[in-house]
């Protein structure tokens, strides 16, 4: 008998395949964090049994996953249709800082009356995200500058101007001293579902956002434009598709869709605007992730997005619990990205085993064993 090992790549691996090598890949991620525990001190198993708890043991830890699944879910819809036209914006961060910052403004100072608040908080939110999206659109379509560059340093300019708005003009004079600012009107707050901390609207909009965007992609003539252009810009030169409005178009979206999450972040949750840190707890940079994992698929976004709203949530739970120091979080981030990154060979690559008697044409006998 002859062996042979031949590595072919697959095209597009079935979605019964992506699901079950993602959920190998935590699993594996998480037995390796037992180790860490067990380093600390800690049980792993009572380490899980708290992580659980906190991500799904009762309807208050459900709905604190849900409440960050949400940003996660809108800001990762968005970028999932920039990823398919390879405009790789890295400025969902800043972007949704400026959605707060807008969202903000028509709260506390605007002339628009009562009834109107939380309308214009939305619509400004999202003109707010997405001008500051096109402006990266801009300067890589006027001067050629790379938007990964122009996004991430975006991101700067926007935490640091709610640094300043909340220490300078806009700081609340009813605060005692705090970096924040006054309290939204009632009239600007989000109703939430029930007795828990979830935003009615937006959690709604995340389901809407991301079926609106899986529209646009699969049911449209811009969609199919896009993922010419994610194809490279001289093949959408060649299928005549013009590729600086389609970028100029997914920035302005996917910047829009970010600044409605911060709309929702400080309209739904905190009621005024406080500290870059508190108002995103990394939800544009994670957001990324979740797209990534969705392979750029926006209903994929709404599972990533639940995932990693999970994590968050256990993971708080984690620290109060146990103690453990912020940055141990970081590790088990890391420990499941690097799982689920490394999953990718077995994703897009397939390995035969073909089998032959000796002697005879390998033609006629061969056996191919995934």
């Amino acid at each position: 008998m002859r062996l042979r090992l031949q590595v072919t790549r697959r095209l597009e691996p079935p979605a019964s395949m992506v699901f079950f090598v993602s959920a190998l890949s935590l699993l594996l991620a998480f037995l390796v964090s037992g180790l860490l525990f067990v380093f600390l001190g800690i049980s792993p198993l009572e380490a899980y049994r708290v992580f659980w708890q906190g991500a799904f043991g009762s309807l208050y830890a459900l709905s604190e996953t849900v409440k960050r699944m949400i940003p996660l879910a809108i800001i990762g819809a968005g970028l999932a249709v920039s990823f398919q036209a390879s405009v790789w914006n890295i400025g969902a961060e800043g972007q949704m800082l400026i959605g707060a910052i807008v969202g903000t403004w028509v709260a506390l100072f605007s002339p628009f009356p009562p009834s109107l608040l939380l309308p214009a908080m939305f619509v400004l939110g999202f003109l707010g995200g997405a001008l500051w999206g096109a402006f990266a659109a801009w300067c890589r379509n006027r001067l050629a500058i790379n938007e990964i560059i122009t996004t991430l340093m975006l991101n700067y300019v926007a935490a640091n101007l709610v640094l300043y708005l909340i220490l300078g003009p806009w700081k609340g004079k009813t605060v005692r001293g705090f970096a924040y600012t006054d309290p939204f009107p009632q009239e600007a707050w989000l109703a939430t579902i029930g007795t828990t901390r979830v935003p009615l609207v937006t959690f709604l909009f995340a389901l809407l956002a991301a079926l609106f965007c899986y529209f646009l992609l699969v049911k449209t003539t811009f969609g199919f434009e896009l993922r010419v252009v994610g194809r490279g810009e001289k093949a959408a030169h060649l299928a005549g598709v013009p590729a600086k409005r389609v970028v100029a178009l997914v920035l302005f979206l996917s910047g829009g869709l970010a600044g409605i999450a911060g709309v929702g972040e400080v309209s739904g949750i905190h009621h005024m605007l406080r500290h870059p840190a508190h108002i995103s707890l990394g939800y544009g940079f994670t957001a990324i992730i979740v797209a990534w994992i969705a392979r750029a698929n926006p209903l994929g976004v709404l599972a990533s997005a639940f995932l990693f709203g999970a994590l968050m949530s256990g993971q708080d739970a984690l620290k109060v619990a146990f103690g453990i120091p912020f940055q141990v979080m970081y590790i088990l981030n890391g420990l499941v990205l690097f799982f689920l990154i490394a999953s990718e060979q077995l994703l897009y690559y397939r390995v035969t085993l073909r089998v032959a008697p000796w002697g005879e044409k390998e033609d006629e006998y061969d056996r191919v064993l995934d």
